[in-house]
């Protein structure tokens, strides 16, 4: 029998620390990388301001018919003025997504500004100088577009610790759980002994069965506590998982993900939170020594059928259920599938908004049971928020 002390079961754990440390390191190895691309951003940022500043003092930012100095410089810095600040509040507006608006607002700015020139001697910002507010709009975009990658690559490092943090408290519990089962097990067993040697023939019998029982129940927790055990070790193990969400997303989009969880439905349910409004219903669960690979290798597959084209991060691929079975079997890996999705809750609301259009008493009765439902769930909210303040 192996417990929770055994030398065996301290390595299996340590190495599953290990591995959670590892991850740790990872993120901040990552978040290195993007320091390092940060800064030179920043740097190429500083060189294009210093740019703008320069082509204002060498005054090649305007121009204007003006001879007389302090009139054309007048005249050029109206200009400018008036450009820049319309730039500055454009550039204050830059997102990922927006490029070509703003870059045609800054040469629409650009145009009204050299109109309303026009009256002093046909005042006008030069090109040179709009390129170089075009080239920070462009630098402005990329910073945006690299903040919302390192967001993206920070939320799925952290969501990869989480999971694995997950997964080893999983497999803590279910030693200390194997342990002391397996423990009880062995007393009810010495306790069964006992009395069965004081026991009659007649009675022998009964001892005998109980005995074979508990015999089979600690085997079966033995099984479990080697399982943890091995879970422990193959820090790769787990399983991949099939997933569809027809009311989120549509027919034929499948999420295929990975988990190391002992119970990898835990995840689904993750998945299925107030994030989206339906849950998740799963196709195929297959265990695999090395999960992450098998992962990859499905989403290498399926690459053109990724529904965001634009973050390979994202799990989810428009692409026929079979064709992903037809993959693994491909493979030869075998696993119980379920071709049909349920989608209960998704198939339910829908039955149940034709029936609320087609009958008023029914949907006044269905809007009442719901704002009642919302008027307990602040009260209970309210409750919680009373408690925790009563208790701190």
């Amino acid at each position: 029998m192996s417990t929770f002390s055994d030398p065996a079961t301290i390595l299996m754990l340590a190495t599953v620390a290990v591995a959670a440390v590892i991850a740790v390191i990872i993120l901040a190895l990552v978040l290195a990388g993007v320091v390092d691309e940060r800064d030179r951003l920043k740097r190429l940022g500083d060189h294009l301001k210093q740019r703008t500043a320069q082509t204002i003092a060498e005054q090649r930012a305007a121009t204007c018919g003006y001879v007389e100095a302090k009139r054309r410089d007048t005249a050029e810095r109206f200009v400018v003025d008036a450009f820049n600040g319309k730039v500055d509040t454009i550039l204050s507006r830059v997102k990922t997504t927006n490029y070509g608006v703003l870059e045609q607002e800054i040469r629409d700015a650009c145009a009204l500004v050299n109109q309303n020139g026009k009256a002093f001697r046909d005042a006008r910002i030069t090109r040179e100088y709009l390129q170089a507010r075009l080239d920070e709009l462009t630098w402005a975009t990329a910073i945006e577009v690299k903040r919302q990658e390192e967001k993206a690559e920070q939320r799925r490092i952290r969501e990869q610790i989480r999971e694995e943090q997950k997964a080893r408290r999983e497999i803590e519990r279910a030693l200390k759980d194997s342990a002391r089962e397996e423990d009880a097990l062995q007393q009810a067993m010495a306790k069964v002994q006992a009395e069965a040697e004081q026991a009659s023939e007649a009675q022998r019998a009964a001892f005998d069965a109980r005995l074979a029982e508990l015999h089979e129940r600690l085997a079966e927790a033995e099984a479990r506590n080697q399982r943890a055990l091995s879970m422990a070790q193959q820090t790769k193990a787990g399983h991949v998982y099939v997933i569809s969400n027809i009311g989120s997303f549509g027919e034929d989009v499948f999420k295929v993900g990975m988990t190391r969880r002992l119970e990898p439905l835990d995840r689904v349910r993750e998945l299925s939170d107030a994030s989206v409004p339906f849950g998740f219903d799963v196709h195929a669960l297959i265990w695999s020594e090395d999960a992450p690979a098998l992962e990859t290798a499905l989403h290498h597959e399926f690459m053109r059928e990724q529904v965001n084209k634009v973050n390979p991060r994202k799990e989810f691929f428009k692409v026929p259920l079979t064709a992903i079975r037809r993959q693994l079997e491909a493979q030869g890996i075998q696993a119980t599938w379920t071709m049909t999705a349920a989608a209960a809750e998704y198939r339910e609301s829908l039955a149940l908004t034709k029936q609320l259009a087609e009958d008023p008493e029914k949907a006044r009765e269905w809007a009442h049971r719901q704002s009642e439902y919302e008027l307990a769930a602040e009260h209970n909210e309210s409750d919680a928020e009373e408690e925790a303040l009563a208790a701190t």
